[in-house]
């Protein structure tokens, strides 16, 4: 008997042992950099404030109704008068819901006027493509538009305008620690206007279920100094370096000869496309193909082999006939678009 209840007064201590590393892997998740409760922006500090007052909304009412039924069923289980059950029923069931729904509902709408404000300084358009993001700028104060695709640079401490639409299927663009969700919508124009708070690196994605790849479209979003930002738009604006290396030379007549350039734009180069992705300065993005893959020569040239591969159903074909030589050159190419 003694050596069995030893045994036992074991189990009590692993279990007290396995709640703090539980709880360390559940809170785990409320942090990195896709979390809507970790805030970096003013329109994200008022969604998580929404969340919160529900939460605590929700966490009261649930108490409540299991306060209700432990008195219930075990502090006075005995029948009630009928005119304590018809007040319980008016108010608990009535009064209260249609309170607390209301007032849930009058704050909501309020915190959708200073979510959708218009404000002047940098504007950006947006479209959600199967699988992957364009990305232009309108710099504040006028000036050409600038290129780019799957990454998102702001300023910290400014408003922006984002102006977001699809051609294909409906998408959703969000950014958890910068603001809500917004669906991109073929046919329509939607708008969202976002003010980072400080500067940091994020993740965005596609929020809504759009065809086989669309886990695997992700974006990069980099918030930076005013100034560096400025800098930074200024550089995407000039066209792009030419090639020094030997391969990269071979790799920039061979993207020209083999067509590359019906779909794909290098600014200041004859490619001129506008079906996939401006490229002027791919090699300075975190990553490649939407999030799949990072930014190196081995990736660069894995994508061009076989993009389907990486990315089922993408639209871009594959060029494995080229050779492991002809695509080395190509990736030093496209490695040097910094």
């Amino acid at each position: 008997m003694l050596r069995c209840k030893g045994r036992r007064s074991k189990v009590p201590g692993g279990r007290r042992r396995l709640l703090p590393a539980s709880a360390a892997l559940l809170l785990a998740g409320c942090g990195g950099p896709q979390s809507a409760l970790v805030t970096a922006g003013r329109e994200a500090e008022a969604v998580a404030g929404l969340f919160w007052i529900m939460l605590g909304g929700a966490v009261f009412i649930w108490v409540l109704v299991i306060g209700t039924a432990v008195y219930a069923a075990y502090i006075h289980p005995d029948p009630h008068r009928d005119r304590v059950a018809r007040w319980f029923l008016l108010g608990g069931g009535v009064a209260l819901p249609v309170a607390v729904l209301t007032a849930l509902l009058v704050y909501g709408l309020l915190l959708m006027g200073s979510l959708r404000s218009e404000g002047e300084g940098l504007r950006l358009a947006v479209t959600g493509e199967q699988w992957w993001w364009r990305v232009s700028y309108s710099p504040e104060g006028g000036g050409d538009v600038v290129h780019s695709a799957n990454e998102i640079r702001l300023p910290a401490g400014r408003r922006a305008e984002l102006l977001l639409d699809s051609p294909d299927v409906i998408h959703s663009f969000w950014i958890p620690p910068l603001g809500g969700k917004m669906d991109m919508i073929p046919g329509r124009t939607t708008r969202l206007v976002l003010e980072p708070a400080e500067p940091g690196s994020y993740r965005g994605a596609c929020a809504e279920y759009c065809g086989a790849s669309h886990a695997l479209m992700a974006f990069s979003v980099e918030v930076m100094e005013p100034a560096a930002f400025d800098a930074w738009l200024a550089r995407e604006a000039e066209p792009a370096a030419a090639p020094t290396e030997a391969a990269a030379r071979r790799g920039a007549e061979l993207f020209h000869d083999v067509g590359c350039g019906a779909c794909h734009a290098i600014r200041g180069t004859p490619a001129a496309g506008v079906i996939g992705p401006d490229l002027t300065h791919l090699a300075s993005r975190a990553t490649l193909a939407a999030g799949t893959l990072p930014m190196t020569r081995d990736a660069l040239a894995r994508w061009i082999t076989d993009p389907q591969a990486v990315k089922p159903g993408a639209r871009m074909p594959p060029f494995r006939a080229l050779g492991k030589t002809r695509i080395a050159d190509l990736a030093a190419f496209l490695a040097e678009l910094q």
